[in-house]
């Protein structure tokens, strides 16, 4: 890595600023250390004033502890608006740090490259022909949660901003339920600019090794065939580019498969949708996740960020224009979806093939101050580890979408309909449809998770959708399947994808038995209902011969009646959105 070292004292002092309000704290410090919000607003109007014709600074939200949220829109196409990049078919790349912002090494970094690109010093001519949107920091009020060890395992800045939000919403957890205001912002921006592709910038965790810099992209593994080429052509050529520029980069999440196990190797997958790599491919759209590796020093990751950058600018500029049409196709496609089954969960096989790994020496040892087997490293002696790499992945659980569409019902038409605008999914509402014919969906089991998560108890559910006939309240919304976000929309509304409405929570009360029969009057039932039914006296009393858990418990055994009752409550589990294979007049 020294030469990464060497290469950015050379870029610094090769591209000193002629305009001093254009240089970062953290440049002026040697990057060592990091700026405030502050410095944000102040750069995002310097480069404004100083390239009037290339950058606008603009406001897209406001955070809960009131501070603005800033963008930079930069480009000498011409097109600084929205508006005029779609009349001109100029792609649009929106590039964000601080999601995490304690991660911040993708602020830092693209200040210098966007210094360096206007100064006409990197990425010649990118600017031309495409729009940049840069976001400098995501999660703004965490970053002004400033300390020295907010990431106690991460070499650098001297002090830095803190994960979550003021509100402790983890934002890459948060883009399909977009539960903060600050997503909720964020989301108004990429619904504005429909940007062609999403770069994440962050840094990791985990273990000890020389690689400097991960680059995953989706569509890779899932999403439209067309876009997963271009996803794979994209990754692989920033790869080269910081190859030549002297990284050692990775095409995958460098976390091991067990914790704390080098020797284990690793996996590769598709993220869920709450994720920014996981999103964005139901919108047929590209995504980068990019995490420089948190035991380098801050100075080589700014660099090999802003290297990132560049490479991506550059790459976008070259091939943007053909990229843009196959976004676009397949949006087509996506508003066709026909009855091929859709992935809802991916995994990794147990194919594995064997790969170089440029880690450190390291022992596994008792630790006498935990207990646990822990793995120690030494930096003083690089070694490669011969390790596997599960690569092939393949859909977990897939499901068919609905001939027509989905019916949200009037009773949930404006929470569900507000979360389906944020995410720009077209749906109507319709007036009464009597005796309609639609899918229902009953969970055969429901199981809430022990603790909530990101303010959620989220439900497991199974079951199968199966054919009824319900008379359906004016008011209610239908969403139709055939639109660009079709994958995007069987995300959010099918019941059993991870990180549906349904799966965060949301339909909670309807899994809940809210009226019980009490134990003395399900007595009299239970027998009444024997003494006329001796085939049902034997099925039960087979069933607790055949069943230790029913025998020794006196609610299941009077369940097993209550269910039978005409008292029982048919819509316990029964999940409230429904789908039709008929578009309703």
């Amino acid at each position: 890595m020294r030469n990464l070292v060497l290469a950015l004292a050379l870029a610094l002092s090769a591209s000193a600023a002629a305009d001093d309000t254009l240089v970062t704290v953290s440049e002026r410090s040697g990057f060592l250390k990091t700026g405030r919000y502050a410095e944000v607003i102040a750069l995002c109007d310097a480069f404004a004033k100083a390239h009037p014709q290339a950058v606008r600074c603009i406001e897209f939200g406001t955070t809960p502890q009131g501070r603005p949220m800033k963008a930079l829109v930069v480009s000498t196409s011409g097109a600084l608006d929205a508006e005029a990049a779609r009349k001109r078919g100029l792609p649009v790349v929106l590039i964000q740090g601080g999601i995490h912002s304690g991660e911040i090494d993708g602020k830092d970094a693209g200040f210098l490259a966007l210094r360096q690109i206007l100064e006409g010093k990197a990425a010649p001519g990118a600017l031309d022909k495409l729009v940049w949107v840069f976001v400098p920091v995501f999660n703004i009020d965490g970053h002004e949660r400033f300390g020295a060890w907010n990431r106690p395992n991460q070499r650098g800045p001297e002090e830095m901003g803190w994960r979550t939000t003021a509100q402790n919403y983890n934002l890459n957890r948060d883009y399909l339920k977009a539960d903060a205001p600050e997503m909720q912002a964020m989301l108004a921006l990429v619904n504005e600019w429909d940007p062609l592709a999403v770069v994440d910038l962050h840094a990791t965790n985990g273990a000890q090794f020389e690689h400097d810099i991960a680059i995953m992209v989706e569509p890779l593994y899932a999403g439209d065939l067309a876009l997963q080429r271009i996803g794979r052509e994209w990754r692989d050529g920033v790869i080269a580019d910081l190859t030549a520029a002297g990284s050692l980069p990775l095409a995958f999440y460098p976390s091991f498969v067990a914790d704390d196990d080098p020797s284990s190797g690793f996996a590769d997958t598709v993220s869920q949708p709450r994720f920014s790599l996981g999103y964005f491919w139901l919108r047929n759209r590209l995504s980068m996740l990019v995490e420089t590796h948190s035991w380098r020093a801050y100075p080589e990751r700014v660099l090999s960020t802003r290297h990132t950058v560049v490479s991506v600018l550059d790459l976008v500029a070259e091939n943007g224009e053909a990229w843009l049409q196959a976004a676009h196709d397949a949006d087509r496609r996506a508003s066709q979806p026909g009855t091929a089954p859709m992935p809802l969960t991916f995994a990794a096989t147990d194919q594995a093939r064997l790969i170089d790994f440029r880690g450190y020496e390291y022992t596994r040892t008792p630790s006498d101050v935990s207990g646990a087997l822990m793995t120690r490293y030494d930096e003083t002696k690089p070694q490669v580890w011969r390790v596997p790499l599960r690569d092939v992945v393949e859909p977990v659980l897939s499901v068919a979408p609905p001939a027509a569409g989905y019916l949200v019902p009037a009773e949930h038409a404006e929470r569900v309909g507000a979360k389906l605008a944020l995410h720009g999914v077209a749906f109507r509402k319709i007036g009464a449809l009597p005796q309609a014919a639609v899918q229902v969906f009953r969970a055969e089991s429901a199981k809430p998770a022990a603790a909530s998560f990101e303010g959620h108890q989220r439900l497991d559910v199974t079951g199968e959708w199966a054919d009824e006939t319900q008379d359906i309240a004016a008011g209610a919304l239908f969403v139709p399947i055939a639109q660009p976000r079709s994958r995007l929309l069987v995300a959010m509304l099918e019941p059993q994808a991870p990180d549906s409405l349904l799966a965060w929570g949301n339909f909670n009360n309807h899994f809940e038995q809210k009226e019980y029969m009490e134990g003395y009057v399900a007595e009299a039932v239970a027998r009444d209902m024997m003494a006329r039914d001796p085939a049902l006296k034997a099925r039960f009393e087979q069933q607790i011969k055949d069943d230790p858990a029913f025998a020794a418990s006196p609610q299941a055994r009077l369940q097993y009646f209550h269910r039978l009752h005409s008292s029982w409550d048919g819509r316990l589990d029964l999940y409230p959105v429904l789908r039709m294979s008929a578009v309703p007049q």
